[in-house]
């Protein structure tokens, strides 16, 4: 099959040699027009090279769509050895030439030695706005669509160096559909099955916060054209409630936490403030004898509440409800996970105190990753800067998290309540509360937050991060939704 006139393929060059095996891969295919975006790329008789220190960049982004003159163009990440054959091209128009479709992706193989490993993706939804949305090293864009917004990219118009594709991933999804297809189209050549350590956290290291910045901006102005940006001086106030019995309750969700959770009770009871205070152990039918330490410990302490839920269907999020409609809750329902400590005896009471500053419905902290014994691991302290009171609440529906420990305005929390889930349960109360109320911010490390295999989050299959993923984007989906109609009634 010739594709001489309809495909250019735009290859992001790292390696020399890599890019050579891609070059002589797509000509095998019949592909004959070829980018290059590189840094020291040298000139070639064959293929139009383009040199940028910033291939992510505005400038760089325009000056290939400008050069594109075929029907659609193949996007490549260099920095992977990508073996293409004539179906995967067949396959990839099929699919973008389907009404409306403006960018198509596909599930690949990793050929790892003599192993083939298949690395599924997942479907993109109107929430799937973050940055790093996995679309693997290779994309299918329509040229039509390309051309007809770049001058409405704000990384061209604003001359930003690293955020030209994610701009125009998100201008091309308002009027055009983005589509997975769920078949493995291409294999990519690896030494390695392993995903690179600490890559959830990548978007917080102080390094890149240049590229954050750019990000949150792209972010926000795509939040502006689809209706979906809420101003921070239409966030309405809160006026507290005096009738609790309790200042503040410190919620611990626990199964099965026998090595732990006795640690972070007792963290929970080492804090001073000068209010009244209990803890809410909501013990989800332990097992390995988490029931019998809480137990101990409630006899030698009356501030310990030792809830066993009448249901047995209950994931983290169910149990946060069991313990925010309890009784004795408090006006403040603050996180303690049964893995973690608070990092001092002080880190209750400025919570609090925190949410009667600022007149807050919740109030995140930062925290510090350690190992089992206390000691700091990369990236060390998380404190997410990249909030600020102007556009935290907008940025939030771009990065996939608020950070710990969480607390919560109890009255509010209980209006959302929490989804029965054990991932994202956090993230859903955070993004509903962020759009109508302002979120506190600590920015010193009041937790700790220890890793150890034990961990919900520990060693994830890619078809568990894929599911966590796809949760967290549906969650953003919905609140995109919310903020669009909230936003008609306030014209």
């Amino acid at each position: 099959m010739d594709f001489t006139s309809k495909i250019t393929a735009v290859i992001f060059s790292y390696y020399e040699d890599m890019t050579d095996k891609l070059i002589a891969n797509l000509r095998k295919t019949g592909i004959k027009k070829i980018i290059i975006v590189a840094s020291k790329a040298e000139n070639s008789e064959s293929e139009i090279v383009i040199k940028t220190n910033y291939p992510f960049g505005g400038e760089a982004i325009a000056s290939i769509v400008n050069k594109i003159s075929s029907d659609f163009f193949l996007m490549i990440d260099g920095r992977n050895q990508i073996e293409i054959s004539e179906k995967t091209i067949s396959v990839l128009i099929n699919g973008i030439s389907k009404a409306n479709v403006g960018w198509v992706y596909s599930d690949y193989n990793i050929r790892l030695n003599d192993k083939i490993i298949f690395h599924p993706l997942i479907n993109y939804q109107d929430g799937s706005i973050r940055d790093d949305f996995d679309f693997g090293p290779c994309v299918f864009i329509r040229t039509s669509a390309s051309k007809e917004y770049l001058n409405e990219l704000i990384s061209v118009k604003n001359k930003l160096f690293y955020s030209a594709v994610y701009d125009l991933r998100l201008t091309i999804s308002i009027k055009h559909l983005i589509t997975r297809i769920p078949e493995p189209l291409y294999t990519v050549v690896s030494g390695t099955e392993q995903l690179p350590k600490n890559k959830i956290f990548d978007y917080v290291d102080p390094k890149n916060r240049e590229v954050q910045i750019e990000m949150e901006k792209t972010a926000t102005d795509y939040l502006k054209k689809v209706g979906a940006f809420i101003g921070s001086s239409s966030k309405e106030k809160i006026i507290f409630d005096k009738s609790f019995s309790f200042e503040a309750s410190i919620i611990i969700p626990v199964k099965n936490r026998a090595n732990t959770v006795a640690d972070a009770i007792t963290s929970a009871l080492q804090q001073k403030a000068g209010f009244k205070f209990n803890i809410i152990v909501v013990d989800n039918h332990s097992d390995d004898g988490t029931s019998d330490l809480i137990k101990k410990i409630l006899n030698t302490d009356k501030k310990v509440v030792h809830v066993i839920p009448s249901v047995k269907d209950l994931e983290i999020g169910g149990c946060w409800n069991e313990a925010i409609f309890h009784s004795v809750c408090g006006k403040f329902a603050i996180q303690l996970d049964s893995d973690d400590l608070y990092s001092d005896e002080n880190a209750l009471q400025k919570i609090i105190d925190k949410f009667y500053e600022e007149n807050c419905s919740m109030v995140t902290g930062s925290y510090k990753l350690t190992n089992f014994d206390l000691k700091e691991i990369p990236p060390g302290i998380i404190d997410h800067r990249e909030w600020t009171d102007e556009n935290g609440h907008n940025n939030a529906l771009r990065i996939n998290g608020f950070g710990a420990p969480r607390a919560f305005y109890t009255p509010k929390v209980r209006e959302i309540k929490f989804p029965n889930v054990s991932y994202g349960e956090d993230y859903a109360i955070g993004l509903a509360i962020s759009g109508k109320y302002k979120v506190g911010r600590i920015y010193e490390p009041i937790y700790l937050c220890r890793r150890w295999e034990g961990n919900t989050d520990a060693s994830l299959s890619i078809e568990r991060q894929n599911r966590n993923n796809f949760y967290k984007d549906g969650l953003r989906t919905d609140e995109i939704i919310a903020r669009q109609e909230l936003n008609r009634h306030r014209k």
